[in-house]
């Protein structure tokens, strides 16, 4: 009996104490060893200031406010994500059930002297809650992953569009070169190989067009299916590029951890594993279950020495694991190896996340030196186009330099479109990177 008591002594102490997960610093010390972040981004210092959410917004285009709003509503993978959070959720009610009284249809069971007090409950509870922290974060980095997606791909069908007009524009000048050439060639003062060169140029001007018609399609069509509608290459797209909001507040790379929801979720993972390991060193304990009686007894033929009614009992039982087969420490073992593997993946998301930012701010630094340049590239072939028309109406100039000058002014505008396009994109991963909201309250 004595035995019996101090085991339930020892267990009962036991189940009082239930251990925290690391702190998020030792965390990251101990996924991140070698990893020593700057007091500041190195890329490129980004706008001083704590950074903003509402994002969106800054693009001042109602027309992607509508779409985001609705890729949000319809998108089918977000669902997949939402679906995902209320099974983590049902998790956290079916564990923290066994926390509660049991009550069975006899009337038997016990409030707080009942269950398990050796933790093994709330270690379990514990690591749903956490798996649960997990997923609302997940699909909350979905969202905001989502939204930047449709943001993305509606500046890249924007561009297409603006790609085809330019297209289209050179095939117009193009075919009015190919008249012109068959004039100068009427009258005596060209020839044959002027005609077939004209040709030649407006043949690659048209295929352009086509070329560039169907990736317009195909990026509308990305869209409509990103909004869960049928694909049908219906939505209308504006015919200019959105205006680059102002400089973007970025904050300091020690608040990335605590801000970006990926990293969070990555975070609780790994809490979660920890719990997970302290279940199932739980398991390996004596189990105590308390109960409590009350039996109220009357008879009418049989005469009672003790007529106190009712008749209260209060019991104990201690079951303890004697011999499985080494099943309780595996189950440790893999329950130690699943927190690794959630502690590198923590390291994983946490320096990938890094890398996104320093990306994102040193492309925005190229991205704006390149389009000063093409901006003067388009001003100067265009310029050197006209000259090149000049000379060879005049006769001081053959057809092919104004054909090669028609090309390099294409070539030109080309750029310019794509760089202008990729400054929209990258400002978008700039804001997903640091953790920002594209709404104006943050998650």
């Amino acid at each position: 009996m004595r035995a019996l008591c101090m085991l339930l002594s020892v267990a009962a102490l036991g189940a009082c104490a239930l251990k925290s997960p690391p702190e998020r610093k030792d965390l990251a010390k101990e996924a991140l060893p070698n990893f020593q972040v700057p007091p500041a981004w190195t890329a490129q210092p980004g706008a001083d200031g704590a950074i903003q959410n509402g994002w969106l917004a800054g693009f001042d285009d109602p027309q992607l406010d509508n779409l985001v709003r609705e890729v949000l509503a319809s998108n089918p993978d977000l669902q997949v994500a939402a679906a995902r959070v209320e099974q983590a959720a049902s998790f956290v009610k079916v564990a923290g059930a066994t926390l509660y009284p049991q009550v069975s249809a006899l009337a038997r069971g016990g409030g707080a002297l009942s269950g398990d007090s050796s933790g093994l409950e709330r270690a379990g509870r514990a690591a749903a809650r956490d798996q649960y922290g997990s997923a609302a974060l997940d699909y909350e980095y979905a969202r905001q992953s989502l939204a930047a997606l449709a943001a993305k791909s509606w500046f890249l069908a924007t561009e297409a569009r603006l790609q085809k007009m330019n297209a289209e524009e050179m095939a117009a000048a193009s075919e009015k070169q190919v008249g012109f050439a068959n004039d100068r060639l009427r009258v005596g003062r060209g020839d044959e190989y002027d005609v077939a060169l004209a040709r030649a140029t407006l043949a690659t001007f048209r295929d352009s067009v086509q070329s560039l018609d169907l990736a317009y399609q195909q990026a509308v069509r990305a869209l409509e299916a990103l909004a869960g509608r049928y694909p049908a290459a219906a939505l209308n797209v504006p015919a200019q590029l959105a205006s680059l909001p102002g400089p973007v507040p970025v904050g300091m790379p020690s608040e990335l951890l605590e801000r970006r929801p990926d990293v969070v979720a990555a975070e609780r993972r790994v809490a979660a594993a920890f719990y997970r390991v302290e279940e199932a060193k739980a398991a390996r304990l004596p189990r105590i279950s308390l109960t409590a009686a009350v039996t109220s007894i009357s008879s009418e033929l049989f005469v009672l020495k003790d007529r106190d009614n009712p008749v209260w009992s209060a019991g104990a039982s201690l079951t303890a694991p004697l011999f499985l087969g080494g099943q309780l420490q595996a189950q440790v073992e893999v329950r130690t190896a699943e927190q690794k593997q959630a502690l590198a993946e923590y390291a994983r998301v946490g320096s990938r996340a890094f890398g996104e930012v320093e990306n994102a701010l040193s492309t925005a630094f190229t991205l704006d030196a390149r389009e000063a340049i093409l901006r003067d590239a388009v001003v100067d072939n265009g310029r050197a186009l006209e000259l090149a028309n000049v000379r060879f109406r005049v006769g001081a100039g053959d057809l092919r330099a104004v054909q090669q000058q028609s090309l390099a002014l294409h070539a030109a505008r080309t750029a310019l479109l794509r760089v202008q396009t990729e400054r929209l994109v990258q400002r978008v991963n700039l804001h997903l990177a640091l953790g920002g909201s594209f709404t104006a309250t943050s998650p």
